[in-house]
């Protein structure tokens, strides 16, 4: 399959190309076309996935492609990239966050209705092995998860969204169904957020980076006869996960994530 990549100055552009492109891990399916300025940073993420085309904007590629990855950093992008291939047809992953506000994660779910097309959204954290294990480690009567990872609610992508999608995504995963209104207290240089899901207490510290580094990801579980707790570890093949999420998607054409589940860590994030 030919796929698109808008968003490239993500990190992320980098992962994505050398899998598909270079280790070939989903064989002739490669990223063929880039959206962007044709400058040096894009010029070399080119010649590093031999990739041919660049063009300005996403939407010169209509016709011309098989999927579309929406990597932008900033989510308040996703919108005006995602919508013209949804509506249609063309299956779209939109790399976290959805969107930077509901109405525009509500459009682009709209919008993947109307071109009966494939949608899917999340973070990478969300599928790494740390998460799965805390996902299957069987706690009965779960009472309370609290989840730690960083996010700069001054980002200029979107602030709270950016980084902080990582731990909201995770924590509905580990903690399913629709999130109740949230309380947000700040303490020092860190964001506290609470809330109830399904009757699960989920408490999301996110802690502000400094220039020395940023804390690690951790998660803990709590049951009536149980705790787990772990950090979330991320290695150099962390986004091949939930790139192989996207993969099943396009061969499957099944969602792996309902519309709820991906609206839900946006609801939170545009409360705090």
């Amino acid at each position: 399959m030919r796929i698109a990549l808008v968003g490239t100055e993500n990190s992320h552009a980098d992962e994505i190309v050398r899998h598909l492109n270079v280790e070939q891990i989903a064989g002739d399916t490669r990223i063929v076309a880039l959206a962007g300025a044709d400058d040096e940073r894009n010029q070399k993420l080119a010649a590093a996935g031999g990739i041919t085309t660049i063009v300005p904007t996403a939407q010169e590629l209509l016709g011309e492609i098989d999927a579309l990855i929406v990597t932008n950093r900033d989510g308040a992008l996703h919108r005006e990239h995602a919508v013209p291939f949804l509506e249609a047809g063309v299956p779209v992953w939109v790399d976290k966050p959805l969107a930077a506000g509901t109405a525009d994660a509500q459009a682009i779910l709209d919008a993947a209705r109307r071109g009966d097309a494939a949608v899917t959204s999340y973070s990478a954290v969300r599928w790494v092995a740390d998460a799965d294990a805390l996902a299957n480690s069987g706690i009965d009567d779960l009472q309370a998860i609290t989840v730690t990872g960083p996010a700069d609610p001054g980002s200029e992508y979107s602030g709270i969204f950016f980084y902080g999608i990582h731990a909201a995504d995770l924590a509905q995963r580990l903690a399913p169904g629709e999130p109740g209104p949230v309380e947000v207290d700040r303490v020092g240089s860190t964001v506290v957020v609470r809330y109830q899901c399904d009757g699960v207490l989920v408490t999301l510290q996110l802690v502000k980076p400094t220039d020395a580094g940023r804390v690690p990801f951790h998660a803990e579980l709590v049951g009536r006869t149980k705790l787990v707790s772990s950090d979330i570890r991320l290695d150099s093949e962390y986004v091949v996960p939930g790139l192989k999420v996207f993969l099943r998607m396009l061969e499957t054409g099944e969602r792996p994530l309902d519309d709820a589940t991906m609206l839900a860590p946006i609801t939170v994030l545009a409360q705090v």
